[in-house]
This record gives structure tokens, sequence and C-alpha cells, in this order.
């Protein structure tokens, strides 16, 4: 027999302790590090884990477990366990401090000692993720952090998708070292982990780790030191054939044989008989505590034997010492997870229904002897494993809504699957819930929504639109008819429009309802074609007038945002400025952070189209801040970083718009916002001349675009790029063709805001693709200044190539705008018609104007075009006077820097505020600095303050 149960010395792991001690450096160094260690049952995953946390030093250690009940896991379950670490180290004062405001009630969704979760809107799973991102990365900025996240291969799948959103979207500048353990045995063609594994395994900052079995020579020496000296080799040739090198066997077989030739045959005998050397009564408690789970709270145990403390603590202490049990917290857990498999699969089919039944009546007398919501569904899963089908039934329904409290929609719907597939066998199912079956139905149908499951929910709200009667029950048809219109609405299924119509006709205007309300406004949303222009706003206006009798301040909100964009759109932006402000301040007021995100989109995105550029980078920015505030930055908050680099690439400020750009990205927003934003990257480096990276970003935003239906706002800006990126190429084929099939193709006139800038770089090409793009913009309106600039430069262009009155309306159109890579364009189109006019001073004079804006911009592609007119028009280009240097040599970035630390703000408010990284903010605080000539932030804000360097600038 072994001396030892578990090799005292660890064995034959060394280069994986180093990739862990590696990406442990990376994470300290400001780089963001996830480790995944994948490895059949047993190969030594978990000793791997705890051999490496040993050598951390300062770093703080956090490691949450996945747990299973039956096929699925537990939601959330190693956050949760995090969470109370966490909790129990720091205090309630410690966490409140790591969180936005302060306040942790959003943490109560994963851990109820926060209390009651606030509000569960559509955001509500968004903002708990983002709550626990950067509870983590602040903690990780007072020292650095490894959370390990073990036996993913049992994540349920909110466990996994807060485990994504952990990985792809951690900063790159905190120490922060994230490792998950799964076991790649389980993993068959279509476990759900296989997915997120290759997902993850495609971001920058993974790594994957496999862990092989043991070589002979490994064998031999966790032999060694388990018996204390060196096993014979004929003891040994046999351990390695019938282990095969995994550790957990060696210990096995170690364990019962000593090496000799009377070894058990399989190695769930192996694992069996660990447990039946311990005494008969340990023996059977451990057989009850195998229908518990993994990990098993010693107070549910109690409850469960019914034995006193002092008896069960007695039970227990054998299977402690015998290393079939480890204490864990409040409770034990296995050793290892194949010993609890062994010991539940053993059980008889008479003891596995019995035993479960016992552990549901033990919950039902107590619940709170687990924390919630885990006690919930946990009952549900013993009811449901112990046959019961009217208790199964009734449990599902309350471990339903446990799950909605916590945001695992996933869970609530299995829950709610389950209470429908138990409904026929319990006939007074719905007296036993309160609720009946169409309104299971609806449930189902509202949180497959949530889930993202379209599909399934339009299948749930049709089986329940089947089961009720239009006549008799009219509100219920049409919530249902809403619900499925929506679905279809997100899913660009045909029949959304309908739905929503059948559905307004079912619930009068009068008296005014919550629901006649909620149906106008999505009606409302819906109606985006020219002819249903009109009807769009009539349906936001009775949103509005309804929302407001019944109180209802999120659809009031959205009703106005739909209002302000629909009604004024670029012809009046002031008025729909006050009703964007409208929407914003009810917003606020209801805490609506969904209408209020919305109303930030639209509005910055309407003064952008509206040539506003100045006031669109400051709503963006505002939306932002609140977007961090509320808990969404990494969600609302990377769709309003497009919102923002839009508005600063058409000012030209081309470095700042690539800041932006950069820390959006490095958020890994979902594959359209990426695509959007590399569209801007690729715009400015197709202008700078770097073809090369301006057609590898075309390509990363094309073959995102081909994956879907998109509208005109994604398509006609690609296709704009695609023509100047063949014309810059002088693949003019290529480009006539692209440009030709955007004209025929595409209903231009429906999209005037977007199809100007598609016209203009078809015209340029002439010949018949001028003549198509003609024809195309007689059908053409020009609503507000921005579109009105595009349109005289088409007719400039389109134009005789003398007009230099065209070009220079078109030139003074894009100063007004402050557009000056337009203007330098339109510039020198002025300075060709001035030459073709024989006005060779006036040509001079644009062109030299048109150079100096592309000097400022760095616009290498239009300085080599203008120098090249220059040489064949033999136009000398007067200097310029150079323009004023700023104050102390800082460029307008970094006074905008300075301006902030002047007012007293971190590093990381500042990024916050500029939605920069901090290590941008670092890079130019410490450039300031340097042209300051101090060496501190507070020398830094005293020189601004002494030479009035923001004097009479607002804020």
């Amino acid at each position: 027999m072994s001396i030892h149960t578990v090799s005292p010395r660890f064995v034959g792991r060394a280069s994986e302790l180093g990739a862990l001690g590696r990406a442990l450096a990376r994470a300290r160094s400001g780089s963001a590090s996830t480790v995944l260690v994948g490895g059949e049952a047993g190969v030594g995953k978990t000793r791997l884990i705890k051999e490496f946390a040993e050598r951390i030093g300062d770093a703080r250690r956090l490691v949450g477990h996945c747990l299973e009940l039956g096929t699925d896991g537990l939601p959330f379950a190693p956050f949760t366990a995090v969470l109370r670490r966490l909790l129990r180290d720091i205090g309630h004062d410690g966490m409140s401090a790591l969180v936005p405001g302060g306040n942790t009630r959003g943490l109560a969704r994963l851990l109820p000692d926060f209390g009651e979760p606030d509000g569960d809107g559509a955001e509500a799973r968004a903002r708990l993720f983002e709550l626990v991102l950067g509870l983590l990365e602040h903690l990780a900025e007072q020292r650095p952090v490894l959370m390990v996240i073990e036996d993913a291969h049992w994540a349920d799948r909110s466990t996994r998708d807060l485990l994504s959103f952990l990985v792809r979207y951690q900063r790159t500048d905190v120490p922060l070292l994230i490792v998950v353990t799964y076991r790649t045995d389980e993993l068959h063609r279509t476990h759900p982990l296989r997915p997120l594994l290759a997902e993850l395994g495609r971001v920058d900052w993974v790594t994957r780790i496999e862990l092989g079995r043991l070589t002979r020579r490994q064998v031999v020496a966790q032999a060694a030191s388990i018996l204390e000296h060196e096993p014979s080799p004929v003891a040994i040739d046999e351990i390695y054939a019938r282990s095969e090198g995994n550790p957990l066997f060696v210990e096995a077989l170690l364990s019962e044989g000593g090496g000799g030739d009377s070894l058990p045959e399989s190695l769930r005998d192996l694992l069996l008989a660990s447990v039946e050397r311990l005494p008969e009564e340990t023996q059977e408690l451990m057989r009850v505590a195998s229908a518990g789970g993994q990990r098993i709270e010693h107070d549910l145990l109690l409850a469960v034997t019914g034995l006193d403390d002092g008896e069960l603590s007695r039970s227990l202490r054998p299977a402690v010492a015998g290393n079939v049990l480890v204490v864990d917290g409040e409770g034990y857990a296995f050793r290892h997870a194949l010993i609890r498999e062994a010991l539940h699969d053993d059980l008889l089919p008479g003891e596995h229904s019995r035993l479960h039944t016992r552990f549901a009546e033990a919950l039902e007398r107590d619940l709170a002897i687990l924390p919630a919501p885990r006690g919930a569904i946990e009952l549900a899963h013993h009811w449901h494993a112990a046959h019961d089908a009217l208790w199964g039934l009734v449990s599902a329904w309350k471990a339903a809504a446990a799950a909605r409290k916590s945001a695992a929609y996933d869970e609530q719907l299995r829950m709610l699957s389950r209470v429908l597939e138990l409904w026929s066998k319990v006939p007074d199912a719905a007296e036993r819930i309160g609720a009946d079956r169409v309104q299971v139905l609806r449930a189902a149908a509202a949180v497959a929504f949530n889930a993202g499951e379209f599909d399934r929910g339009i299948s749930l709200a049709s089986a329940a639109l089947e089961e009720v009667d239009p006549v008799t029950d009219p509100v219920r048809t049409a919530l249902l008819l809403r619900l499925r219109g929506l679905l279809r609405y997100d899913l660009g299924r045909t029949g959304n429009l309908e739905d929503l119509q059948a559905a307004a006709k079912l619930v009068p205007a009068e008296p005014p309802t919550k629901l006649r309300a909620q149906i106008a406004e999505s009606l409302a949303r819906m109606c985006n074609t020219r002819e249903m222009w009109p009807d769009k706003i009539a349906y936001a206006e009775e949103a509005v007038r309804i929302a407001r009798a019944v109180g209802d301040g999120a659809t009031e909100a959205h009703g106005l945002t739909t209002l302000a964009w629909g009604r004024f759109r670029f012809g009046d932006v002031e008025a729909g400025l006050v009703k964007f402000a409208e929407a914003r301040e009810i917003a606020m007021g209801d805490k609506a952070y969904n209408a209020l995100m919305r109303t930030a989109i639209s509005e910055s995105d309407r003064l952008e189209g509206a040539g506003w550029h100045e006031e669109a980078v400051k709503v963006a920015r505002r939306g932002i801040a609140d977007a961090e505030e509320y808990g969404l930055a990494r969600t609302s908050g990377t769709f309003l970083a497009i919102n923002l680099a839009e508005p600063l690439v058409s000012l030209g400020r081309w470095d700042e718009a690539l800041e932006v750009i950069e820390h959006a990205l490095d958020l890994a927003p979902p594959a359209p916002y990426r695509a959007s934003l590399q569209g801007f990257v690729g715009d400015i480096a197709l202008w700078r001349g770097d073809l090369d990276k301006a057609e590898a970003m075309f390509a990363a935003q094309q073959s995102v675009i081909k994956r879907a239906i998109y509208r005109d706002q994604h398509m006609l800006p690609v296709a704009a790029r695609e023509i100047d990126l063949h014309t810059a190429r002088g693949r003019m084929e290529e480009a006539a063709e692209a440009a030709m099939r955007v004209l025929r193709e595409q209903d231009l006139a429906a999209s005037p805001r977007y199809a100007w800038p598609v016209l203009i770089p078809c015209a340029l090409l002439g010949g018949a693709v001028l003549e198509e793009a003609k024809a195309q913009a007689r059908w053409m309106t020009a609503e507000g200044v921005l579109q009105e600039a595009e349109r005289l430069t088409f007719n400039a262009i389109a134009g005789a190539a003398d007009d230099l009155v065209a070009w220079d309306a078109a030139a003074e159109a894009w100063a007004g705008l402050r557009q000056p890579y337009q203007e330098a364009r339109a510039l020198a189109g002025a300075a060709r018609a001035a030459h073709a006019a024989g006005a060779r001073k006036d040509a001079a004079e644009r062109l030299t104007r048109a150079r100096e804006r592309a000097e400022r911009l760095g616009a290498r592609t239009l300085l080599e075009e203008l120098d090249s007119f220059a040489r064949r028009a033999r136009i000398a280009v007067a200097d310029e006077p150079e323009p004023q240097a700023p104050q102390f040599g800082l460029t307008a970035r970094e006074l905008e820097v300075l301006r902030l630390l002047t007012d007293g703000k971190s590093n990381r408010e500042i990024g916050g505020e500029l939605f920069i990284s901090v290590k941008t903010v670092s890079v130019h605080v410490s450039n300031i600095l340097g042209k300051l000539g101090v060496s501190s932030r507070g020398e830094a804000a005293a020189t601004a303050h002494r030479t009035g360097l923001f004097e009479g600038s607002a804020g």
C-alpha cells in the first residue's frame, strides 16, 4: 500500500508552470492575459493550478468552480464563489470602493448579500457583466489578480457568456490574469464549450495549454514520491501500462495494489475502492453526498441525513482523512469529480430517486440552507432527478423566477421549458403555479428574446397565439403579437410590421394604456421607408402622448427620440435638439438606461449627419460618460465610439479619432461595431497613403458586411471605400464596375445622407459612370448643410472643367463645416478649374491653400496629387505663413489632456472622458511634462494656472 495518497512532489509540469508564469508576467507588465488549460480527467489540471498559485507572490488569488447539476451547470456559480470570497476578504466597504458610485446592488444578481438588484430592463445583463469586469479591473489596480475558473466543461450558458465577456473585454493595462480549466475528454462534437474555446482562441492575448499524460520516467518519480521509495521495474511496468501516464490513475493503482497483481479491473472499480475502504456508515454518507453534487454544504448534509452536527462530523472524518473528500469553505468537495461520478453512477434506480427526493424535501423545509438563487435552482434539479412531475413543475416555475433575478436568461428559459414539458402530466398545473399555459408560453418567448434565441421565441409566441382567442382576449393577443413582431424584426424576418399593425387594431388608443403606447412606439421604429415616414411620425406622437398619460417614462423617452429623428431630420436641427433633450431628461428621471443610450446614439448621429460636428463630439462624449456611469461602457459605450470617431474624422482630428478607435477596438466590440470603426481607420490610411493598411481594413469590414443583411448606413460607405481603393491603386476598370454596381443596385434616393458620398467618387471616374451618377442625382434631395456641400461638390465635378464658381462654392461650403480634408479637395478642384480658365494666379492661390490643409492633416495621397498638378501646370506654390504654434508647443490633444489634468482628474478619468486608453493618456502626460519643463502633474497644473492657459475656456 502507498504511504501518501498524493505525491508530495510535483512531477513533470515544468514547461506548463513556465507558461503560466510568463502569462502572469505579461499581465503584470500591462498586457491582457488569459490561459486556457485543458486535459483529460485526472491528468492534474487542479494540481497544476494549485502549484502555480503558490508561486504568484503578492498577487491575489480568486478561484471559482463551475458546478454540475445533472446535465447542466449552475448559473454563474464560479463568479458567485469569487464574489463571496472577495466579500469575506475585503468587506462591503471594500467592494463598494471597486464599483461605480459605490453602488453594489447590481452584484445582488450573483450574491444576495448585496440586497435587491436594481431594475430588470433589457440592459440588466449587460450592466451585470460590465460591473463584474470593472470590479476585477479596479481590484487589479491595487495588486495583481489571478482569477481561476475551474471545470468550465460544466459551465452553463450564462457562465460561458460572462466568461467570454471577461476574457474578450478585459483591459490591457491592468495586471489581471484569467485561467480557465476544462476536461478535454468531456468535449464531444456538440459540446457547448467547444465554440467558446474556438472563439477565445482567436483573441490575441489568449494562450492554450494542453496537459498531456506523464512519461514513464515521470511516473517513476511520482510513484517514488508517493511510496517514499522507487518501485521495482516490474511494478512500474504494470502501473505505467495500466495508468497510461494519468497521474490520478497512478495514485489509485498504488493505493490499491501497491504494485502487486491484485489490481482492480477498471478505473471505476479503482475509484470506488478508495471509498470501500472507509467505514460502512461513511460509505453510505458518501453515496448520499454524491446526489448533492461535486460540492455540498455542511448544513445541507445535516438536513438530508438527519444526523446531528457531531455525528455528521465523526462520520465524515474518515472520508477527509482518506482523501475522498476535502474541506471546501463551509462544506465539502469530492477530491476528484470522477469519484463522485462513480459513486452516483453506482446508485440503483430506486436509490437515485430516493436520495434526490431527500435533498428536495430538505430544501423545501429550508431553502435558505443554500444561498439564493442557487437554492431554488438546486431544488428544481432534485425534484426533476427524483422524477416527481408535480413538484418538478412547481419548483421549475420558482427556479425560473430566481434565474430571472440573476439575469441568467438561458437557465430561466430552460426552467420554463421544463414547466411546459411537464404541463400535461400535472392536471391542476395552472392552479399550482398561478399561471395558465399561455402565460408560461409568453414568459418563455419573452426570455428567449433576452437570451437571443429569436427563432425559438417566435415559435413559442406562435404557439401561445394558437391558444388565445383575439375576440375574447384581445389584450393578451396584442401582447403576443407585439412580442412576435419584435422577435421577427430583430431576426430580419418578414411579418414584423403586420404583427404590430394587428396588435394595434386589438388595443384602442382610448382609454390610454401602457400597451398601446408600447405598440405605437414599436411601430414608429419599424416604419422606415419613405412612403411610411408620415406613419412613423404619427405613431411616435401617439406613443409620446399615451406614455405621458400613463406615466411610462421609458416608452415616452423612446418615442421622443424617434420623433426627434423622424420629424426634424437635418433641416431643423435646433427643434430636434429640444426633443432629444426632453427625451434625455425623462430617461434619466425614469432610470431608463436603454432609452438614455438610444437618445445619445441618435442625437450624436443626427448632429453628425447635419454637419454639426463639434456638437456631435460633445454629445457622443457625454453618452460615453453616461455609459460608463451606468455600467454599459463596453456595449453602448463602444457603439458611441463610432459616433465619436466619425465627427473627429470629419473635423480633420484624425490622430484623435485613431486614439478613440484604438481604445474601442481594445474592448473587442461586436463584429458590426468593429467593422464600422475599421472603416474609419481605412479612410485615414487611404488619405495618408498607406494603401496596404487601407485595403486590409476594407477586407476586414467587408468580411463582416457579407455575413448578414445591413442597411444603407453600412452598405453605402463600404461601396464608396471600394471605389476609392480601386481608384487609388489605379484599377480603373474595377472601380468602374464597383461604381456601376452600386448605382444600379441600390436605391440611392432613399438614403441621401449616405448616397451623396458614393456619388462623388463615382462622378470622378467620368464617362459612362458619370452619366449614370448624374441620372441618379436628379432624384436626390440635399437636406441640411452637409448634404448641400456634397451636392455642390458633385455638381462641380459633373460641370464644366473651368467652372471656378462651382468649385469655390463647394470649397466655401466645406470651410463652413470645418471639414479640412474635403475643403482641400474642393480647393484642388478649384485650382484645376482656374488653370483651365487661364487664371494662373487664382490657381496658385487655391493650390497653396489646399496644400497647407493637406500638409496639416498628413494627407500624403492628396499632397502627391497636388504636387503633381503643380509640376504639370508649372504653377509655383507660395509658402504659407507658418500657423501660430500652440503655447509651449503643445498639440491640441495635449492641451485637452492638460485641461482635464488641471481639473484634478486622474489618468483613468481623463481616459474615460476622452474615450482613450490609460496608456495613451500616460504618453500625453509625459509629453506635456517635458514640453512644460516640469516634473509632476501638480507643477503642470500650476503652470497652466499661472500662464492663464485656459482662461475663458468652457469647462
